[in-house]
């Protein structure tokens, strides 16, 4: 599908991977919305692109917040045609740490905003993705999710994250096979280690540790490898239903 002149709802668009995905998209004639918790970061992304990027500060595991800002994205753009699913959290807990069980609350928020924030916006959204005009092939939109590497080789202290990114690889073929009778293509990427805020509050030793892992390249991915990623799902339209690993080929220890 092409990218230009279409809208695009980014989750976690500002910053990390989501703000690379908005980047590439605007500069491929795309308008976006941005749906975060970080104002800061959205407002100063809004503002770099004037009205080609709207921002709202937005708790996706919540739906009423979710609706109200798909009501103002179609009040803007008067149309959605990409849900792109960068939002996450990825805090580690064991599930019998030196303090005893964990928190039931730690594994719910995990799930809440990783998972059901996911599927609030999906839900949400592809109502008004039907409403668009098809191309040539019947298609009236895509949806990207964001899985982990952790979905296949979750690491000690990674349960509650490895839970919620591998229900996004299994939700994935069903909800293919759902939204092929709309038009609309689904498929999720599995990224491995990647240059990300979360991932910059790590000492410089432990990122080069984290590197060395990587078969090839040795080194972090890069955002911008990963929206170069989302754009080629959006323009090539065979790609559905499908989980694809972005990482070097690297396969995680147990730790």
């Amino acid at each position: 599908m092409d990218i230009k002149n279409k809208v695009a709802i980014v989750t976690g668009g500002a910053s990390g991977l989501g703000k690379a995905c908005v980047d590439l998209l605007i500069q491929k004639g795309a308008c976006a919305a941005i749906l975060d918790m970080d104002e800061k970061n959205g407002k100063e992304v809004e503002s770099q692109y004037g009205d080609k990027v709207l921002f709202f500060k937005t708790d996706i595991s919540n739906e009423e917040n979710v609706k109200d800002a798909i009501d103002a994205i179609m009040d803007k753009f008067n149309g959605i045609n990409f849900v792109i699913n960068c939002a996450g959290i990825g805090t580690a807990m064991k599930v019998l740490g030196k303090d005893g069980p964990m928190s039931m609350d730690f594994f719910n928020k995990t799930i809440s905003i990783n998972l059901t924030g996911t599927m609030n916006v999906i839900c949400h959204a592809t109502p008004k993705i039907i409403e668009s005009e098809s191309n040539s092939d019947g298609e009236k939109g895509v949806v990207i999710n964001t899985a982990s590497v952790a979905a296949f080789e979750g690491q000690i202290g990674q349960v509650a994250y490895t839970a919620s990114k591998a229900a996004i690889v299994g939700i994935t073929l069903p909800m293919a096979r759902e939204f092929a009778d709309y038009g609309i293509r689904v498929a999720t990427i599995a990224p491995g280690i990647f240059e990300t805020p979360m991932l910059s509050k790590l000492p410089e030793k432990v990122k080069a540790s984290l590197a060395m892992q990587v078969p090839f390249p040795k080194r972090l991915g890069k955002p911008e490898e990963f929206a170069q990623l989302v754009c080629s799902i959006i323009e090539n339209p065979l790609i559905n239903g499908e989980t694809i690993r972005l990482d070097g080929s690297i396969r995680m220890s147990g730790r």
